[in-house]
């Protein structure tokens, strides 16, 4: 306890909870090992503290120490600011440079964000972590490193692999150790205990009084849902002791400050931007189809089961529970026609007797493509050929939607 008391004041971790010092503890442990660690949490709640945890316990102390927020650097440079390149091998590189991964060598890199990562990026990090080797950007040399690679992602990087966003075998390399960090409204009392580090520490930069809370204000504070975690809290926190004169704050100034505090929050339906979202929404359809034309099957046989197994005419039960059949699921065939209608006289065929099914059956096309085309029509038909608009209503980039107007060679 007195280590983990020592490694919170160190790295300025306020806080109690369990998990958190679950997270802390895991960090130790694994830190004198080189494994890969990937650090998962919602946005904000401090996971660039834990790779310092890492790195500083770990016989790389005394090497580089080196962040990137993979999200923050454009796609079309990252594998040079990651691995570097050579004179004149794009546009602007008037000199070589090294990457990060090499001048981390011996040390530590935390990639942030790591889910941002471009596919091709994934690839080549993918070597370094498996074989050590990276080559630069417009070279064919291969080049060593020795770094150990702490990797953190504030989205679900599993949901991600079946989006195709992220390589299914990069994240099992990245997650040998996984750290969970968690979210600010988890860890009850400790948001209190955070409030007055930060209320001290803005007291200081700005010359005044601390604020304190109420007991009420407290409440408030432990039962709010914190989106933006403890950097929301310390932004509000900073808010109210520059803009309110009155030291202590009362439940009514502190909702002010709360977005949405008093909003009922319900069930939100997310729609992903993707092919797979489109798919799926687009087989939920087809299943309902599928099944409600076995259930018409199913009450076809039956019918014919009764006919031909039952013995001379059916009673007038069977007849009128059979009609009521017909009349629930036959289209436009309400109860009031079927009161009009004359009583339906079902009679015995014969054993061996061929039955004749009178009924027209038009089969629908169940092929996806020819249901895609149709769907991808009416969407350009809706917003008059503009493609960026069609693409959100079918749930699918605009880039998908020009690749399959090519593809089916629809016209606009």
């Amino acid at each position: 306890m007195k280590d983990l008391q020592s490694i919170k004041q160190r790295f300025g971790i306020i806080g109690n909870y369990e998990g958190l010092n679950r997270a802390i503890d895991i960090a130790v442990q694994v830190a004198p090992t080189d494994l890969s660690v990937l650090i998962t949490g919602e946005s904000g709640t401090g996971k660039e503290i834990f790779p310092q945890v890492i790195h500083n316990h770990s016989s790389r102390k005394h090497g580089p120490y080196i962040a990137v927020n993979c999200g923050a650097i454009p796609e079309g440079t990252i594998d040079s600011e990651l691995f570097g390149h050579e004179k004149g091998s794009f546009t602007g590189a008037t000199d070589s440079r090294k990457g990060y991964f090499e001048v981390a060598n011996g040390g530590t890199i935390f990639l942030d964000e790591v889910a941002e990562l471009p596919l091709s990026t994934q690839v080549r990090l993918l070597r370094v972590l498996e074989t050590g080797e990276f080559i630069r950007v417009g070279s064919s040399k291969v080049q060593k490193t020795n770094v150990r690679v702490i990797a953190a992602s504030n989205v679900d990087v599993s949901s991600a692999i079946v989006n195709g966003r992220f390589r299914e075998d990069l994240y099992y390399r990245l997650n040998t150790v996984p750290i969970r960090i968690p979210s600010l409204r988890e860890r009850g009392e400790d948001i209190v205990l955070l409030f007055r580090k930060f209320a001290v520490d803005f007291a200081e930069k700005y010359r005044m009084p601390a604020i304190r809370l109420d007991y009420e204000s407290r409440d408030i504070l432990v039962n709010y849902s914190w989106p933006g975690n403890v950097r929301q809290l310390k932004n509000i926190t900073e808010q109210i002791s520059i803009i309110e004169n009155e030291r202590e704050i009362k439940a009514s100034i502190l909702k002010s400050y709360l977005p949405d505090y008093d909003t009922v929050k319900l069930p939100a339906v997310i729609k992903k931007d993707d092919d797979k979202s489109f798919s799926s929404e687009r087989e939920i359809l087809y299943k309902i189809l599928f099944d409600m034309k076995s259930d018409m099957n199913d009450l076809k046989k039956l019918v014919y089961d009764l006919i031909q197994n039952g013995e001379g005419s059916f009673s007038e039960s069977d007849a009128r529970a059979v009609r009521n059949l017909f009349t629930e699921v036959k289209p436009g065939f309400s109860e009031r026609k079927a009161a009009d209608t004359e009583p339906v006289e079902l009679t015995m065929r014969h054993p061996g007797e061929e039955i004749i099914d009178t009924e027209e059956i038009v089969e629908e096309s169940l092929s996806l493509s020819d249901k895609e085309v149709e769907m991808i029509k009416k969407a350009l038909g809706k917003y008059k050929g503009k493609r960026k608009l069609a693409a959100a209503e079918l749930g699918i980039s605009e880039r998908t939607l020009y690749r399959k107007i090519k593809e089916y060679g629809i016209e606009m």
